[in-house]
């Protein structure tokens, strides 16, 4: 394996590779910080990914209520989609479902100045029936719905703009608990503002491939090349002797520095904490127009 170490990790000489995406980004506040994270956590719930899920998002951080527009303790989340409809559709079905619905919540434009937008309050007002009420504070239009408490604050619309989408960083090491941790901290390393780790916990053990091997239909399949358990079954195996566990971490941001930086906190922090072994995972640089090479990240953050 060609590459460099960082003390006693190996870091391997390649890239991991990534998408244009459309973004929004929402504001939750909530009576209590509590509330806003369980509105949050709701909304960004199966959506890990755009292969089964159709978007992808995930919490970015937590707001003080000095930061937010009615000053009460919010959460900022990201929500990645292929396309301007395709967020669209999915922000409407999440707010909706899992922010309306959740007590003394509110829901802001978390890209004001974004040049693209999609509609928001302007379609969820229906669910108002004749009874909502708008109203334009600076300029910007706001709906207010009736709800069994009070009211449901929601811009009437959200800002769209381009981000950048899977990238990764790919961790192992001897055994599962020590690669785990490793993960764990890389990931909370990663987290900050434009940047969404969309798994469970940041992290994903079932990192895939485009196609399959055995089925035409299938859009993507477990990445076999990266399957300890398969090191002596494959011939185009990625993974090295004495890694016995490998875990994936991946990367949505709001622009291409905030993924590299990210991915720059992740590497060195899993050096840090046990990683025996980190690469990335890319599809030869033919599908992705985003390539951050691992050996551009060797100094630290």
């Amino acid at each position: 394996m060609s590459g460099y170490e960082l003390g006693q990790t190996a870091i391997e000489d390649t890239f991991a590779e990534a998408f244009p995406m459309r973004y929004t980004r929402v504001l939750i506040t909530a009576a209590t910080e509590a509330w806003a994270l369980e509105a949050a956590r709701s909304m960004t719930g199966f959506a890990t990914s755009v292969i089964g899920c159709k978007c992808e998002a995930a919490i970015e951080r937590g707001l003080a209520a000095a930061e937010t527009p009615d000053g009460r303790p919010g959460i900022a989340v990201l929500l990645f989609a292929m396309d301007r409809e395709g967020v669209g559709k999915r922000i409407v079905e999440r707010v909706g479902q899992s922010v309306m619905t959740c007590p003394t919540t509110a829901c802001f434009d978390g890209l004001p100045g974004a040049q693209k937008t999609v509609a928001l309050g302007q379609t969820l007002r229906y669910f108002g029936d004749g009874f909502q009420a708008s109203k334009v504070i600076a300029g910007r239009r706001y709906w207010r719905i009736p709800v069994m408490e009070g009211e449901f604050l929601v811009s009437e619309s959200v800002g769209v703009d381009t981000g950048v989408a899977g990238g990764n960083l790919v961790i192992g090491a001897a055994e599962e608990d020590v690669a785990l941790a490793a993960a764990q901290a890389a990931a909370d390393a990663m987290r900050g503002e434009g940047i969404a780790l969309p798994f469970p916990g940041g992290i994903v053990r079932s990192g895939s491939k485009v196609g399959a091997l055995t089925s035409k239909s299938m859009p993507a399949s477990t990445n076999h090349q990266l399957a300890p358990t398969l090191r002596a079954q494959v011939d185009d195996t990625l993974v090295p002797d004495g890694v016995g566990a490998v875990f994936e971490i991946v990367i949505d941001g709001v622009s291409e520095d905030a993924v590299r930086e990210s991915m720059r906190r992740g590497l060195h922090t899993a050096a840090g904490a046990g990683a025996t072994h980190v690469t990335a995972a890319n599809f030869g640089g033919k599908l992705g127009q985003f390539h951050f090479p691992l050996s551009e990240l060797r100094d630290p953050p």
